[in-house]
């Protein structure tokens, strides 16, 4: 041991520095503790500056184009957007006078039902197969995960091409079957396609959070359900579906608010809301009037409209269904 080594032990062990050193470190680890167990700030200025990022997007993004919203649909513009009357109420009273946009309300309700029923049974089913998958695991999960990295826009366009009635494969294994699929023409084939499309977009999404509900499942559970005698059915329904039914739930919740608002780009690129008008849901009823046909103060007014529907359909649905939903495992 060198010299100068010796010396510092000599001088802990004689008392003189030792002491001085070990207080320190106690005031050094009271104050990080101290610090993170405080759950409020002293001053306002780092509080206000960490949350000023996420407060700047929302104010410009959510509330400044909200009270737009809100300020046009009680207006008539003209479409080069030089003069501005006020019309009160008129939008509105317009709005549920029209049998298109009724029409659109009614599909869009079908329409977010069937994708959110569709998506969250096609989901768990793969989330179900999923403990079952023994070799290439880990390919099955990517190749089930490839459809949320696609743009909805480009995953509309995929749809259209396969079940394109002139060249499409699957169109035409159709009517190689006798069925005469046309989504240009026929009404119900372009509701079906735009569901379709709109599912295998999504159900990549109920699988993630399915799939990791699952895994958090106790596998004692599991276990004591089949030595009981119960088969993997039978214990994916009665063990494991009961103790994921909150993350069910939430996904039931983002299913609706992806049908009701996020399906724009599908619809627009599988049909454009046709063949006449009869895949216009809500949210492409309020595109149309307000970018093709320039009727800024009605499509203002659906803005509204659709937004408190969405409101209004979640609280209804915690409301009926959280009740039902257990929290404790």
């Amino acid at each position: 041991m060198a010299a100068t080594d010796i010396g510092m032990v000599e001088e802990e062990r004689s008392g003189s520095s030792f002491p001085a050193r070990r207080n320190a470190i106690r005031k050094w680890l009271a104050s990080s503790e101290n610090g993170l167990k405080r759950a409020h700030y002293r001053g306002t200025g780092l509080a206000a500056a960490l949350i000023s990022p996420q407060l700047i997007i929302l104010l410009f993004f959510f509330f400044v184009p909200s009270w737009k919203a809100l300020s046009l649909a009680f207006v008539q513009i003209d479409p080069f957007g030089g003069k501005a009357i006020f019309v009160g109420m008129q939008n509105f009273i317009d709005l549920f006078a029209s049998k298109t946009y009724r029409y659109s309300a009614w599909l869009t309700f079908w329409f977010t039902l069937a994708q959110n029923i569709l998506t969250l049974v096609i989901a768990g089913a793969l989330a179900f197969a999923t403990d079952h998958v023994i070799r290439g695991r880990y390919g099955y999960r990517t190749v089930i995960l490839l459809p949320y990295a696609i743009a909805p826009v480009v995953s509309g366009t995929i749809w259209a091409f396969l079940f394109n009635p002139s060249v499409g494969p699957i169109a035409t294994w159709l009517h190689g079957m006798g069925y005469p699929w046309d989504p240009n023409l026929r009404t119900t084939d372009a509701v079906i396609l735009i569901t379709l499309a709109s599912v295998w977009k999504h159900v990549c999404y109920d699988y993630i959070f399915l799939t990791a509900a699952m895994l958090a499942v106790p596998q004692s559970l599991r276990e004591a359900a089949a030595i009981d005698g119960a088969r993997p059915w039978r214990r994916f329904v009665t063990v494991s579906v009961p103790l994921i039914m909150p993350t069910v739930f939430y996904l039931f919740i983002m299913n609706f608010v992806y049908g009701l608002f996020e399906t724009f780009g599908i619809i627009d690129s599988v049909t454009r809301g046709g063949p006449a008008g009869s895949t216009t849901t809500l949210v492409y009823k309020v595109y149309q009037d307000g970018f093709v046909n320039l009727n800024l103060g009605s499509s203002a007014a659906q803005s509204i409209v659709l937004m408190v529907l969405a409101i209004l359909f979640t609280v209804l649905q915690f409301r009926a269904i959280e009740r039902k939903v257990n929290y404790e495992v």
